[in-house]
């Protein structure tokens, strides 16, 4: 409890305004420990790691100023060290001034589909948490997946 709080300051005071901005102590480590408890990789930087040459789509939001954003990055990417190896990666990157704190949740290319949904789903809610800091709410969409069309076995005879 802050000293003003505490001597009651606030007692005789109208409510705070809407608008006021509010401070807070934020580190990347916070954010790592907060947000990205479940990603395979996490790092910060001065520059996106994301390669644009690999991105599948990506979801993007900005505060009104734009110096601070949440990006959702889907990328395919080949491994460096193994041939043949095709990482699917999504990114959850948070912007504040030059800051970068990105989290990676992948899953190799040839995976199960249920390690794909997990690791899809983990990160949409670090996307979805994150986008708190900026005042963003997300709401989420349905896809639509069509089903394979398979190919009937050619029958011997009609009746």
């Amino acid at each position: 409890m802050t000293d003003d709080i505490a001597a009651g300051s606030y007692a005789d005071s109208a409510d705070p305004d809407w608008d006021m901005p509010l401070q807070l102590k934020l580190t990347p480590e916070l954010l790592v420990h907060a947000l990205m408890d479940n990603a395979s990789a996490v790092h910060t930087g001065w520059e996106s790691c994301v390669d644009e040459d690999a991105l599948i789509s990506q979801v993007v939001v900005m505060d009104d100023a734009g110096n601070n954003a949440i990006r959702l990055v889907e990328q395919e990417f080949a491994d460096e060290e193994e041939a043949g190896a095709v990482w699917h990666d999504w990114t959850v990157e948070i912007r504040i001034g030059r800051v970068i704190t990105a989290g990676h949740f992948s899953v190799r290319a040839n995976a199960a589909p249920l390690d794909w949904e997990w690791h899809a789903r983990e990160a949409e809610r670090t996307f979805e948490r994150a986008c708190v800091l900026l005042g963003r709410r997300v709401r989420r969409g349905l896809v639509i997946e069509e089903p394979m069309p398979r190919e009937l076995p050619p029958r011997a005879s009609r009746h």
